[in-house]
């Protein structure tokens, strides 16, 4: 059986006609993240506290770990995607951007994806979004500045830190 999944850009109309209610997520449950796993999401990309402001939506047949039973959410797919599947640019810049991505396939589940705490593979996952609309293209050009090393003060980089050093 051939793959038939394609991720491709939308018009933000058609985005927001088509995703922006939390009702056209597939499967039996829709969450949001907690602001709590938004802000680990945050120090995992090494992007700056309180970026993201958006709600990270979530939908799948059930909404917890089937052994620690924590809820899983955008954490456990943004700390899975980084195990060898995306960076931390393409990821801070999808939850950032102004950029809209859908996936073309009919909605299985999310292959993957393992719970962070417990490393339990998830199943039944369905899809997962963000409702990021305002965001400043400067501000998300600073963020990514930063993740690669620069301090940006006023929008100028004003250092490069070794190799290691966290970001603030």
């Amino acid at each position: 059986m051939t793959s038939q999944r394609k991720t491709v850009e939308v018009d933000p109309v058609l985005f927001r006609a088509v995703y922006d209610s939390p009702a056209s997520l597939p499967g039996r449950h829709r969450w949001t993240t907690p602001e709590s796993d938004v802000r680990r999401i945050e120090k995992l990309l090494g992007i700056p506290l309180r970026s993201i402001g958006a709600p990270l939506w979530v939908s799948g047949d059930d909404p917890d770990c089937p052994k620690c039973g924590r809820r899983v959410t955008w954490y456990d797919i943004v700390s899975s995607a980084l195990s060898g599947v995306h960076d931390r640019m393409m990821i801070a810049t999808v939850i950032l951007g102004e950029r809209k991505y859908v996936n073309t396939e009919v909605p299985a589940a999310i292959a993957g994806v393992n719970c962070a705490d417990c490393r339990t593979p998830i199943e039944g996952l369905r899809s997962f979004k963000c409702h990021n609309w305002a965001y400043a293209v400067e501000a998300l050009e600073e963020i990514r500045q930063r993740m690669s090393g620069a301090s940006v003060v006023g929008g100028q980089v004003t250092n490069v830190p070794q190799p290691g050093a966290p970001v603030e």
